[in-house]
């Protein structure tokens, strides 16, 4: 079967490339979700980011990392549960934002919330190089 990105540009081809926006294909982009056990916000980044993920046809896998000790928050730079790293960086970072086992809060079109929206997630894709 056809890779996702492969069938949208046949698609494409077969309407004589006068069919609305084809979606921007980002599948060459490292994708991790660091997460530590005391925050259950990281399950819906999760969704949220394979929703996202799927709206922007990438195709690589979420690398699912725990962060279980300080001293691993530390060696991370984790700002907090859940962090989303897309090429090794973190689009919501916050230099502010103290390092270690914490959960982590995102400003949101909707107010302050324990996950980015798929809309936040798809921006972060999209600007992946």
């Amino acid at each position: 079967m056809p890779l996702p990105s492969r069938r949208l540009a046949a698609a494409h081809r077969r309407e004589g490339g006068r069919r609305g926006v084809v979606r921007r294909s980002v599948d060459r982009v490292k994708v991790e979700l660091l997460w530590f056990s005391g925050c259950p916000n990281w399950r819906d980044t999760d969704a949220r980011l394979r929703q996202a993920m799927a709206e922007v046809d990438v195709s690589t896998e979420v690398l699912l990392v725990e962060v279980a000790t300080p001293e691993d928050a530390e060696r991370l730079r984790f700002r907090g549960s859940p962090t989303v790293l897309v090429d090794g960086a973190d689009p919501f970072a916050d230099e502010a934002d103290p390092v270690g086992l914490s959960c982590r809060v995102f400003r949101t079109p909707h107010g302050l919330h324990g996950a980015p929206t798929v809309e936040m997630l798809v921006s972060a894709l999209r600007a992946a190089p």
